[in-house]
């Protein structure tokens, strides 16, 4: 198979249609789709589902892009070192739960050590998005937490996708509210205070389960529940409607300054912070000095 055959092979994965991907690449949709045979025939799998709606990656498929993307990846950092002589494009992503510390983490990597060329990609996502960008080798690295009630899951998918989880730090969960909310004076809440409120999550799609929720006690009865694909959302709801969530307690205050307070959840749970991997891939540099970066959050616990 030849580097043009990848490159096929990521932009038909990334638009999720033969036909868009043609139009894209400037070559007819027979060409493309013959290109796609001969792939899968020397690769011996099926890498795309063709369906109505397009193609679809199948596991196998996920996989060997994965590995398409690396290659593809390596080729340009040549190209540009030795051909086009440019200074070497540096290339960085991250896959992470909803944090707000995460995301500052990143803009401070990238402010310190974003070159004259770069690719940096903060992938905020559900949880399961994670665990398949870490193992299609998509990104460097994947943030999320594990707790009693997930560890024993989470870490059977990892283990049966080759991933590993690496602990940064614990925090006590903590609920998030507006500054003049009725339970904010209180100094510890528990869950039955919170009954009478908006419970603010994070859609997960398919895997709405406890397991894959990024919020504690998710599988505690809500009577009023609103799901959300987007942070910045989650503040809105908070600060209009009384809604909650319960998350680490780590919330930088010159985001929002103090209109969102977090107050300590008077439940026996520890939420454990840290990354996933590869097991047969090292942290870069880059992933090296993003830890770092991460690791300051750790004063902003209560």
């Amino acid at each position: 198979m030849t580097l043009q055959q990848l490159k096929y092979m990521i932009t038909v994965a990334e638009r999720g249609s033969i036909t868009d991907a043609a139009r894209e690449l400037y070559i007819s949709q027979p060409s493309l789709s013959g290109a796609i045979k001969e792939v899968e025939k020397e690769a011996k799998i099926t890498i795309f589902n063709r369906c109505r709606a397009g193609v679809a990656l199948t596991t196998e498929g996920m996989e060997f892009l994965g590995y398409a993307r690396q290659v593809v990846q390596q080729m340009e950092l040549l190209e540009s070192k030795y051909i086009d002589n440019q200074p070497q494009k540096q290339r960085f992503c991250v896959s992470s739960q909803h944090y707000t510390f995460g995301a500052n983490a990143f803009v401070e990597l990238v402010q310190q050590f974003g070159q004259e060329r770069y690719e940096f990609i903060l992938n905020e996502t559900q949880t399961h998005q994670i665990i398949e960008d870490v193992r299609n080798r998509f990104c460097d690295l994947g943030i999320l937490y594990l707790c009693k009630n997930n560890e024993s899951i989470l870490k059977k998918i990892f283990e049966e996708n080759n991933l590993e989880f690496h602990e940064l730090f614990t925090a006590a969960p903590h609920v998030f509210l507006r500054r003049e909310h009725p339970l904010a004076n209180k100094k510890r809440i528990k869950l039955s205070d919170l009954t009478p409120y908006p419970r603010l999550c994070f859609v997960q799609g398919n895997y709405e389960s406890a397991n894959f929720s990024e919020e504690l006690f998710s599988n505690e009865t809500a009577e009023k529940s609103i799901k959300i694909s987007d942070r910045a959302a989650i503040v809105n709801f908070m600060i209009g409607l009384d809604g909650y969530t319960i998350s680490s307690g780590i919330f930088p205050k010159y985001l929002h300054g103090d209109s969102i307070i977090s107050v300590p959840l008077d439940e026996d749970e520890v939420m454990r912070i840290g990354y996933i991997l590869n097991k047969d891939r090292e942290l870069s540099e880059l992933g090296k000095i993003y830890i770092d970066a991460l690791l300051q959050y750790k004063s902003d616990r209560k």
